[in-house]
């Protein structure tokens, strides 16, 4: 019978929660790894056993752990992350020099047809791959000695690649998303980059043409289209039709352009959710209300979606990597809060209720779907 397994980091530990295709009962186990902040958690398609997860705390630093049996038993991977040859300097917050210093795994993004490949985005800003089960990890370091790294500078939550998206088409073409330098594409499996920003407009930069600086929170794709991505921008959603050559906006009617998360419907490559969040100095939904918008014409125009979600006093965040779908038909929406919330809609996001409520704060949500 096909069902469901999401993923969920949060700051205190990681959660497994498991359902059949239905979506309507939940099995809650964890939380593992606990009193750690989990970053993030991602199953491997080509191995549904495979799961990675990235841990930090400030006390011993980033941890990276593998469970080759579907989060019954964890096993420490490899945490070597060494920037190659000479790490040279990026820009700091006040636009001085500042050394590449790396802090932790972001986002974990595993091969789409080898379980032991998988690729790591971490701060600061660089691109890593693994081709043995996370044992051990080789920067490839096309993307931080780009020509435009020196003068990329960090977002609010730090100079962090925290977004990998591979084309299922040609998995050799790889889109990134860097805190605040942008998106950058590949076409030869990471070893080379460019910078695919033209169309953002960000209006803390005074040259409307900039090549990079644009503060990208997350950039999403439906398998079925490849050449079309979407954007969830510092302000600003976006879209793409030509491999992200030219952007163009789609913020239409939504009652702000601001957010983090942004993703599509697994049936259809027209359907778009974004979380609007007030604003860059308010990270929590406007109003007191959490709402899910959708736009089922590419972002076009877009609908609030409220049925089982809070609409009086609700002041939550979601963040970057807290959202997720699933493949079943309807497909199954799910998304995290800054509350310890974990929301699922098994429609499409017709009607939404809470698998669980009190959590840590939810950091990365990411479902498996089971055959």
């Amino acid at each position: 019978m096909s069902g469901v397994r999401v993923l969920v980091g949060t700051r205190k530990g990681a959660f497994i929660l498991t359902s059949d295709g239905g979506r309507k009962r939940w099995k809650v186990d964890g939380p593992h790894f606990a009193g750690w902040e989990i970053y993030h958690l991602k199953g491997s398609p080509a191995d549904p056993d495979r799961i990675y997860a990235s841990q930090s705390s400030g006390w011993f630093g980033q941890v990276l752990q593998r469970s080759n049996d579907a989060g019954k038993t964890w096993a420490a991977a490899g945490n070597q992350f060494q920037y190659e040859g000479e790490t040279g300097t990026h820009l700091w917050y006040d636009d001085t020099p500042h050394p590449w210093e790396f802090k932790r795994v972001w986002h974990l993004e595993p091969s789409l047809d080898d379980p032991d490949r998988v690729y790591a985005g971490v701060e600061d800003a660089a691109f890593f791959e693994s081709r043995d089960g996370a044992t051990t990890w080789t920067e490839l370091a096309g993307l931080r000695t780009h020509p435009t790294a020196s003068g990329w500078t960090p977002g609010a939550g730090g100079l962090c690649l925290h977004t990998i998206v591979i084309d299922p088409t040609n998995p050799e073409r790889i889109y990134i998303a860097i805190s605040a330098a942008g998106v950058f594409r590949s076409e030869d499996g990471g070893k080379s980059w460019r910078p695919a920003n033209k169309g953002l407009r960000s209006n803390t930069m005074p040259d409307e043409d900039a090549e990079v600086g644009h503060c990208v929170h997350r950039i999403a794709m439906h398998p079925s289209r490849p050449q079309t991505l979407f954007m969830q921008k510092h302000w600003d959603v976006m879209r793409t039709d030509d491999c992200a050559d030219t952007w163009r906006e789609i913020s239409g009617n939504l009652p702000t352009d601001f957010g983090f998360v942004i993703d599509v419907n697994a049936n259809d490559p027209e359907t778009v959710y974004v979380i609007p969040i007030t604003s860059d100095s308010h990270h929590f939904v406007p109003d007191g209300k959490l709402r899910v918008y959708r736009s089922k014409t590419g972002g076009d125009d877009w609908e609030a979606l409220t049925n089982g979600l809070p609409q009086k006093d609700c002041y939550v965040n979601v963040l970057r990597d807290a959202m997720d779908v699933d493949s079943l038909d309807p497909s199954g929406i799910y998304f995290g809060t800054s509350g310890g919330q974990v929301y699922v809609s098994p429609d499409g996001g017709d009607s939404w209720s809470a698998i669980v409520r009190d959590l840590p704060a939810v950091l990365s949500v990411e479902v498996q779907t089971l055959k």
